[in-house]
């Protein structure tokens, strides 16, 4: 498709998920990526509470359809990788696994640090850029629909997000299926249906990235308070999802 038909396929899609009932509309937008695109649909997933449940749902929906796969930065928790495989044995998936270029990376800690992302909002974004936004890059390559876990409600810099839009950064139609839901019901669902989760989330991780830029939070601080906590919340993101 082209750049403007892709374009009017999100405006016309978006409406079509939402409903009342926000377990059918997310079903409901599922089936429709899986069905009309196969394996050109993929899951960036994070291994999140709201990955974790989106997984679960492709999986139930079309084992054989569904392409999930993560960006391992080098920096992630021992959870994050113990719940890759405990994910994979659950589901009978493999998870596609994207790692930075070594060559960048070394570049980078040579000239900056091994922690150049406390110096400074633009350190922070290189580090992000090299670990996790060219990996993206060549994960969504031959992908036409890229399916995440966001949601509205977490933080101030997704508020204005669309259920299906155009991803004009990566030219792909971008599917939010949770974007409506709330923090307790995603959590509810999880333990409900014993989905596996991060260990971590109950220590007081909320949201869990890399480890240098991850802290517990405090009960009643913001769900994204604890990535990186150092900088204004407008910064709050490494980048996947708030470009140009």
């Amino acid at each position: 498709m082209t750049k403007e038909e892709k374009k009017s396929l999100a405006g016309h899609m978006n409406s079509l998920f939402i409903s009342e009932e926000k377990e059918k509309g997310t079903r409901d937008a599922i089936a429709w990526a899986l069905s009309t695109y196969g394996r050109e649909a993929a899951l960036s997933s994070s291994l999140s509470f709201e990955d974790q449940l989106i997984t679960a749902l492709m999986v139930e929906t079309d084992k054989d359809a569904s392409r999930i796969f993560t960006l391992d930065t080098g920096r992630q928790f021992p959870e994050t990788y113990e719940l890759i495989d405990r994910t994979e044995v659950t589901f009978g998936i493999r998870i596609e696994v994207f790692f930075p270029d070594y060559r960048k990376i070394q570049h980078m800690i040579k000239e900056n640090g091994i922690n150049l992302f406390y110096d400074s909002v633009e350190k922070r974004h290189l580090c992000c850029n090299i670990r996790k936004i060219e990996p993206l890059k060549r994960a969504l390559e031959g992908t036409e629909v890229w399916i995440t876990g966001i949601r509205r409600s977490q933080s101030v810099t997704r508020k204005d997000m669309q259920m299906v839009e155009y991803d004009e950064a990566d030219d792909v139609i971008k599917l939010n299926p949770l974007l409506l839901w709330e923090e307790d019901e995603v959590k509810a669902y999880v333990k409900k249906k014993g989905i596996p989760y991060n260990r971590l989330h109950d220590k007081g991780f909320p949201s869990i990235g890399c480890q240098p830029c991850t802290r517990a939070v405090k009960p009643g601080e913001d769900v994204r308070a604890g990535r990186w906590w150092w900088e204004d919340p407008l910064h709050r993101e490494c980048g996947l999802h708030a470009r140009d």
